[in-house]
C-alpha cells in the first residue's frame, strides 16, 4: 500500500470527523483543506508516475494539515477549560476545624469529635462556635438599629391584626359551612386543622407584638388587642408576657434562661443517648418531636417544662405554692396579680367553649377549634425551639453570659414567603426581634439588614430547610456539657 495514500486517507478521515465538532472558523479552514485533497483513483485506472507522486504528496500534506487542525482545536478547548476554571476561582477546601475557630482540643479527643460533628451537621459555618470574638456593648448594638424602625404605626398594626383575624374567621366559616361532621370527612378535617392552625398563628404573633409593646403607642389599645387575641387562643396574656420577657432578657443562659433551656449532661451519656443506642436515633427524634411540639406548650404553661432551673417549678395560672419554689421568682411583685387577671380571661374562654360544646357537641368544638389550636401551639414551640437551639449554638453559664451574647445566639431561618406573610416574619427576623423587641414586625426586615451590615461576624442565619433543621435539633440537641477547650463557661451539645 502507498504510504502517502494511507496517510492521506487517515488525514481525510480525521478531517471529516472534526468537521462536525469544531467551531465555525475551523470548519471554514477544514472545508478548504478537503477541497485540496485529491480524489482516490479507482483500481485499474491508468495514471502516469509523476501524477501518482504528485497525488501522494498532496494527500500527505492534507493529512498533516488536518492533524495540525485537530491539535489546534484540542488546544483551544483546553484553553477554554483553563479560563473557565480561572474565572471560577481556586478550589479551596471549605472544611472547618475546631482549631481554625480558636478551640484548644489537642488533649481532648471527645471534645474535638463533638465539635467536628457539630461543624459537619450544623448550618452556621462555625460562626456561633468561633472563639475570642469581639463583643460590642449593648448600647453599640442598639445604636445600630435605624431610629425609624422603632416608630409604631397604629393604623398599620390594626390593619395587620384585622387581616389575620379575618383570615381565621373566614377559614372557620368555610369549614363549618361545607365540611360535614362525619367519619368519612375526617381527612378534610385534618387538612382544615393544619391550615386553620397555621393561620391562627398570625393573631398569636400579633398578641406577642402587643406583649412586647411593639404594636402601638396607645397602651390601653395595645393591651386590649393583646389580651383579647391571646385569650381567644387560650394563652394567659400577662403571665406569658412576663415569662417571655425573661426569655428575652436571659437568652441562652444555662440557669436563668426561660424556655428550651437544655438539659445538663453528667457523665459520658444522657438518657437519650442510651435510648438511641437501643432503639436508634430516629426513635429519639420522633419521641422528642412528640413531646415538644404536641405536649410542650401545655407542659410549659402548667409545669414550667424546659424553663430555667433558677425558677424551680412554675405555673402560668397559679404563681403561689407549691409553684414558684426556685432561687428566683418568675412572677415577682405585681406580676402575681396580673397572672390572676390572665386567669379571668382563660376561665371566660373555657366557659364559652363549654357552652358551645353543650349546644353543638364536643366533636364540633374539637374539629373547629381544639384541633387547629394544637397546630398553633406546635408552631409556637417550633419557632422558639429553632431560633435558639442547634448543634452548633452554645449556651453560657452565669459568670460568662452577657445580654449581647444571648441576643446574637439567636438565629434567623428561611420560612418562605407564605409563612413570612401569615406569621409576620417572626422566624426570619428573629435576631432583630431579640436585639430590640419593641421593633414592629413590619420594620424588622430593615433592622435585620442593619444588623447584618454592622455585625457580619455575629449575625446568625442558617439556610437549612426548616424540616431538616427541626429533625436535626430533635435528634441531636438532647443535652449539653461544659467545654473546657474554649471560652470559659461555654456549653455545647453532646
Amino acid at each position: 500500500m502507498d504510504l502517502a495514500f494511507a496517510v492521506g486517507n487517515a488525514g481525510a478521515s480525521t478531517d471529516l470527523g472534526l468537521a462536525r465538532t469544531l467551531t465555525g472558523r475551523n470548519n471554514g479552514l477544514q472545508r478548504n483543506l478537503r477541497l485540496k485533497v485529491p480524489s482516490r483513483s479507482l483500481p485499474g485506472t491508468a495514471s502516469s508516475s509523476s501524477e501518482s507522486q504528485h497525488s501522494g504528496k498532496g494527500k500527505a500534506l492534507a493529512g498533516f494539515a488536518a492533524a495540525a487542525v485537530a491539535v489546534a482545536a484540542r488546544g483551544l478547548r483546553r484553553l477554554r477549560r483553563i479560563r473557565r476554571r480561572q474565572a471560577a476561582g481556586p478550589q479551596v477546601s471549605t472544611k472547618l476545624s475546631p482549631e481554625s475557630l480558636g478551640w484548644k482540643v489537642d488533649d481532648d479527643a471527645v471534645l474535638k469529635q463533638r465539635l467536628e460533628l457539630a461543624l459537619e451537621r450544623g448550618g452556621l459555618s462555625g460562626t456561633a462556635l468561633k472563639q475570642n470574638r469581639q463583643w460590642p456593648s449593648k448600647a453599640e448594638v442598639l445604636q445600630a438599629i435605624p431610629k425609624d424602625c422603632l416608630v409604631k404605626q397604629t393604623g398599620r398594626s390594626l390593619a395587620h391584626a384585622a387581616a389575620s383575624t379575618l383570615q381565621v374567621l373566614f377559614c372557620g366559616y368555610l369549614a363549618w359551612k361545607y365540611i360535614p361532621m362525619t367519619t368519612a370527612a375526617i381527612p378534610l378535617w385534618i387538612i382544615y386543622a393544619v391550615v386553620q392552625g397555621t393561620l391562627a398563628t398570625g393573631p398569636w404573633v400579633i398578641g406577642h407584638e402587643c406583649g412586647h409593646s411593639a404594636f402601638c403607642d396607645e397602651k390601653w389599645l395595645q393591651t386590649t388587642v393583646g389580651y383579647v387575641l391571646h385569650t381567644a387562643l387560650m394563652v394567659p396574656y400577662f403571665s406569658w408576657q412576663r415569662s417571655h420577657a425573661v426569655h428575652h432578657a436571659k437568652t441562652n443562659h444555662m440557669t436563668e434562661g426561660e424556655t428550651h433551656v437544655p438539659r445538663l449532661q453528667k457523665g459520658e451519656k444522657n438518657k437519650y443517648k442510651t435510648i438511641a443506642g437501643l432503639l436508634g436515633q430516629n426513635f429519639v427524634a420522633c419521641t422528642r418531636l412528640l413531646t415538644h411540639l404536641v405536649m410542650g406548650w401545655p407542659a410549659y404553661i402548667v409545669g414550667g417544662a424546659t424553663g430555667g432551673p433558677a425558677y424551680g417549678k412554675t405555673n402560668h395560672m397559679w404563681p403561689f405554692a407549691p409553684f414558684s419554689n426556685g432561687e428566683k421568682d418568675l412572677f415577682p411583685g405585681m406580676w402575681k396579680k396580673k397572672v390572676l387577671m390572665s386567669d379571668v380571661g382563660i376561665l371566660g374562654m373555657a366557659g364559652l367553649l363549654f357552652w358551645w360544646a353543650k349546644h353543638a357537641g364536643f366533636a364540633s368544638v374539637f374539629a373547629l377549634y381544639l384541633a387547629p389550636l394544637m397546630v398553633t401551639n406546635c408552631w409556637l414551640v417550633l419557632y422558639t425551639w429553632l431560633q435558639h437551639t442547634d448543634v452548633d449554638i452554645p449556651h453560657y453559664d452565669k459568670e460568662n453570659w452577657t445580654w449581647v451574647k444571648g441576643a446574637f445566639h439567636t438565629v434567623d431561618r428561611p420560612y418562605g414567603p407564605v409563612l413570612d406573610y401569615v406569621h409576620h416574619r417572626i422566624g426570619s427576623t428573629h435576631v432583630a426581634h431579640h436585639v430590640c423587641a419593641a421593633i414592629p414586625f413590619y420594620k424588622a426586615r430593615k433592622a435585620t439588614e442593619a444588623l447584618k451590615e454592622k455585625f457580619p461576624d455575629l449575625y446568625l442565619y442558617d439556610p437549612t430547610p426548616i424540616h431538616k433543621a427541626l429533625w436535626r435539633v430533635a435528634s441531636r440537641c438532647t443535652a449539653v456539657q461544659k467545654a473546657k477547650g474554649g471560652e470559659k463557661g461555654t456549653y455545647i451539645f453532646t
